[in-house]
């Protein structure tokens, strides 16, 4: 496929393992911009750059007005610097976040593995007080 060409909803769905409802609501919140040809929609390959930026977004947690701005910056015309560097600081920010979350998980399991240990140790008890008892 050249650069050129466009793909069909389905092809686009295929291509980047979405449903046609992803990217019509995508396309409602203007993230992406399709060629309309009746009720037939035609993605471009900046159709398709845009798609890839939006999911990797939505896979590091970025909100959809954050993945609309860091897109919207694309255009300013220098050369994305200004793009790639915004992206960059709500990146770290997010990185933050995503290290937060995986302390406090990790301390939240130490404490679940303590109770569990703990659990397991009065059941062993009291099924050895019950086993002398008879």
């Amino acid at each position: 496929m050249t650069e050129h060409e466009t793909m069909t909803i389905r092809q686009m769905c295929d291509a980047f393992e979405v449903t046609p409802r992803t990217l019509r609501f995508y396309e409602a919140k203007e993230l992406l911009f399709p060629i309309r040809e009746g009720q037939k929609r035609l993605f471009t390959r900046r159709d398709r750059a845009r798609l890839k930026l939006i999911l990797r977004g939505k896979r590091f947690g970025f909100s959809l007005e954050e993945i609309r701005q860091l897109l919207d910056l694309y255009d300013i015309g220098d050369q994305q610097q200004t793009q790639i560097t915004k992206t960059h600081e709500i990146a770290q920010q997010r990185l933050a976040e995503m290290v937060a979350q995986r302390d406090e998980l990790n301390r939240a399991i130490s404490d679940l593995e303590e109770q569990l240990q703990w659990g397991e140790k009065m059941l062993a008890s009291m099924n050895q007080t019950k086993n002398a008892a008879e």
